[in-house]
């Protein structure tokens, strides 16, 4: 069965984990789960003495399952990790030149509205916030606000490709803005789902670890199997 369908069919059972019951990763997911899909082909030969100390042999048919959900949602955390990056990187270079537009618009407006107290008022309305949404939301604002005055900016010459250039502009910024604040709660809830799918596999790989260090406490050829090589070093 493929990762993804692994982590398809366990999804109902991962997603009840509760808050209170995840465990943070101590180790590499990737190594973590090479770590168990170890553990299932080294314990297959000692299943007679680890049911009889009370191991559910259920809970080692179920590990390569566990390890591919676990696995799918490593790969589904790091392509929201990604995707986030890509659009914050993005909004960081290009922002600096949108709120510029914004001020020089601004600015050329209030010039050209100077002797008209209604214009001017909604230029000052504009104006008014300087968060990243308030940018994206100005630049429409004076892009419509231009195009119904092109007559008093002709007069003080204002280039009327800027009112074009400002509504592409928001587009595109509130298109970057929503993808930022959006993957960076994908970026969580894919987070979170990662950390119950490690959840879900550790405590089957703890429970087959313990119970084959219990049985082969004396058997160091055997023993060695039950023990993270990760946490060795």
């Amino acid at each position: 069965m493929s990762t993804t369908n692994d982590y398809n069919e366990l999804l109902p059972v991962i997603r009840a984990i509760k808050p209170n019951q995840v465990l943070i990763p101590s180790m590499p997911i990737d190594v973590f789960v090479q770590e168990a899909e170890n553990l299932f082909h080294w314990c297959l030969d000692d299943m007679q003495e680890l049911t009889r100390v009370g191991l559910l042999w259920d809970v080692v048919i179920s590990l390569p399952a566990r390890s591919g959900a676990c696995r799918e949602a490593q790969s589904l955390w790091i392509k929201e990790r990604n995707t986030s990056q890509e659009a914050e990187s993005n909004w960081k270079v290009e922002a600096p030149a949108a709120f510029d537009l914004r001020d020089e618009l601004l600015h050329q407006f209030r010039f050209a509205f100077r002797n008209n107290e209604g214009l001017l008022a909604r230029v000052d309305e504009i104006a008014q916030g300087n968060t990243n949404a308030d940018m994206v939301q100005d630049l429409n604002d004076l892009a419509v606000l231009g195009k119904a005055n092109t007559a008093l900016l002709t007069v003080i010459g204002f280039d009327p490709t800027l009112l074009d250039r400002a509504a592409d502009v928001a587009d595109r910024m509130g298109d970057l803005l929503g993808a930022t604040n959006g993957e960076r709660k994908s970026v969580s809830e894919a987070m979170q789902l990662r950390d119950k799918a490690y959840t879900y596999l550790k405590l089957a790989v703890d429970e087959i670890r313990e119970c084959g260090k219990f049985v082969f406490w004396r058997n160091p050829d055997r023993l060695k199997g039950y023990i993270s090589d990760y946490h060795k070093h």
